[in-house]
């Protein structure tokens, strides 16, 4: 692990601007303003910007910047939580003097001229943590420990997914030494709009299942529109759809203006080689993919179903 490596980079630049991956979820937020903290508190000097798309639910955690194209080109570029450069969020991360790439998920493009990836870690907040704790002089305040909280939380659908283990614990257990309020966390993670609420019913009228047991639901602009929801509050309702008995596998297919994009979750197969067939990726039991036209949903759906088709013959008969 090159966390003193990351570290010396860090005091080496006076400007550090932290960038996420497109559609940024609470892991992408946390570790970006998590590493703003930790790097402000630490040396007070420096220029710290972080870059990338606005989701409103996340807003408590922290602000983005928005700076001018000359700030880059002397700056030092630290990528978190973002797999491939594709999924980049702000394409000016290549005018920076120097790439470092913090992440967890499966190794799929080394395009930093520094990688530190743990793709068995459960968040990048909680690798941010362990480089937070690796060295004695690094500090984070209260700010900062709840970003890296809020985005263990999310991603870790509150330390119920795969992958927690007794380190997540250890982990989570130390950003709540800095004062963490666990329950205001949670209740602003909560909270929804009457109109999410109801898209979530549409959700449970609409959905289909194949033959096989993979569920999905649709959801195209005209109903994003009626439902007066953000594109980003339609897409975290993936988790509706978890925890159907005869449905090992789950996805909701969004239709934005440019493309389609489908969140792919599983308890059984993993899944991540499917989304890597239809432009995407993530890890095992939880990725993204993207298709180009609403006439690929139908190959989609079926490569998903044959997919749960090959798993169920693979489980042992209950006896």
């Amino acid at each position: 692990m090159s966390f003193s490596l990351v570290y010396q980079k860090i005091k080496e630049y006076q400007t550090i601007i932290l960038f996420g991956h497109k559609r940024p979820d609470g892991d992408c937020y946390g570790s970006q303003f998590g590493l703003k903290d930790i790097i402000k508190t630490t040396f007070s000097d420096k220029s710290v910007f972080v870059v990338g798309e606005k989701v409103s639910y996340l807003s408590f955690i922290g602000q983005l910047d928005e700076i001018d194209d000359d700030i880059f080109k002397d700056a030092l570029a630290i990528v978190l939580d973002t797999a491939t450069r594709d999924r980049i969020s702000d394409s000016r991360y290549k005018l920076c003097k120097e790439i470092i790439k913090i992440d967890h998920h499966i190794v799929l493009d080394n395009y930093g001229d520094i990688n530190v990836v743990e793709e068995l870690i459960p968040a990048t907040c909680l690798l941010l943590t362990k480089f937070l704790l690796s060295n004695e002089n690094l500090k984070i305040s209260l700010v900062g420990a709840t970003a890296l909280y809020t985005g263990t939380v999310t991603d870790t659908g509150n330390f119920r997914y795969r992958g927690v283990n007794e380190e997540t614990m250890q982990l989570a257990g130390k950003l709540l030494s800095y004062g963490v309020n666990v329950e205001h966390i949670d209740q602003l993670l909560s909270v929804q709009s009457l109109r999410a609420v109801r898209l979530k019913s549409y959700v449970y009228r609409t959905f289909k299942v194949t033959k096989n047991g993979f569920a999905y639901a649709i959801i195209n602009r005209l109903i994003i529109k009626y439902f007066n929801v953000g594109y980003d509050e339609a897409a975290s309702l993936v988790s509706l759809l978890a925890n159907i008995q005869e449905c090992p596998v789950w996805a909701l297919i969004i239709k934005y203006p440019k493309d389609i994009r489908v969140r792919i979750r599983s308890n059984g197969p993993n899944i991540n080689t499917l989304a890597e067939k239809y432009d995407g990726g993530g890890h095992h039991k939880a990725a993204g993919a993207t298709l180009k036209s609403s006439s690929k949903i139908r190959q989609f759906v079926k490569d998903a179903d044959n997919l749960v088709k090959e798993y169920k013959e693979k489980q042992e008969p209950i006896i």
